[in-house]
């Protein structure tokens, strides 16, 4: 099992080292997709010779880093793929449950969950991020019966050959509103495992566009429903902050 670990990377100088340091001595293949920074941070990663850099000359999204990071993996013959944040919103310390999970065989996607297990450690989460993330699971849960509790978290091992089938091409944000209907369409053998919920910035810009939550969550139902006319679902009529609650666990 040939595993790479990919950290997509825009304008990450304060914390962006200190990620691929902790990574390190969980895996000798670390690919940062650096998207096209600003700051710092392709210096920094410049000076390194124990990583992989693939750099954007434009800013092309979160999802595109993603892709790319899923692309490179095929070319460079990993069979998975874990993806990190660069921000130390995942703890390194954690991949060796992925590991475990991969190494079971059973699974095709393993992916994080921030609200699996309540772990005494965790902080708590900004409020629209987490009331997005609640009300965006439970409609994907509605759509598909996928039993998520955290739709958004990036921290995620991936079979190489299964990313590419599902042939994603979702740039930004709203990745994980193709993703997951893909997923369920292609019988993608998915489970999750409990992460610690860390926010070391809660006021982390999505980018101008993105930053108010009804736009937010208004583009990624776009980008949702967009998936279902495809599939030729019926498109989801949905408002962030409904007067009946529909039931899970989970953040923004």
């Amino acid at each position: 099992m040939k595993l790479l670990i990919a950290i997509p990377t825009f304008n990450e100088a304060k914390q962006v080292e200190e990620v691929i340091d902790r990574t390190r001595p969980y895996c000798q293949d670390i690919l940062i997709v650096d998207d096209a920074s600003s700051d710092q941070t392709p210096a920094i990663l410049a000076k390194r010779n124990d990583i992989r850099v693939l750099r954007h000359d434009q800013n092309q999204g979160y999802g595109k880093s993603l892709i790319d990071a899923f692309n490179y993996a095929q070319r460079e013959g990993f069979d998975w793929v874990i993806t990190m944040d660069a921000d130390g919103q995942h703890e390194a310390e954690s991949i060796p449950d992925f590991v475990e999970a991969i190494r079971s065989g059973e699974w095709d996607l393993i992916s994080g969950s921030r609200y699996l297990a309540a772990l005494s450690n965790d902080d708590l989460p900004p409020i629209e991020r987490r009331n997005i993330n609640h009300r965006v699971t439970t409609i994907l849960n509605n759509q598909f019966g996928l039993e998520l509790t955290d739709s958004f978290c990036g921290f995620k091992a991936h079979r190489t050959s299964t990313m590419i089938r599902l042939g994603l091409t979702e740039a930004g944000y709203a990745f994980p509103l193709q993703l997951w209907p893909r997923v369920w369409e292609q019988g993608v053998r998915m489970k999750e495992i409990a992460v610690r919920r860390i926010y070391n910035d809660p006021n982390r810009s999505f980018g101008v566009n993105l930053d108010d939550a009804e736009r937010r969550f208004s583009h990624y139902m776009t980008v949702l429903n967009a998936e279902l006319d495809r599939m030729g679902r019926a498109p989801v009529k949905a408002d962030l902050n409904p007067r009946v609650k529909l039931g899970c666990g989970c953040r923004g």
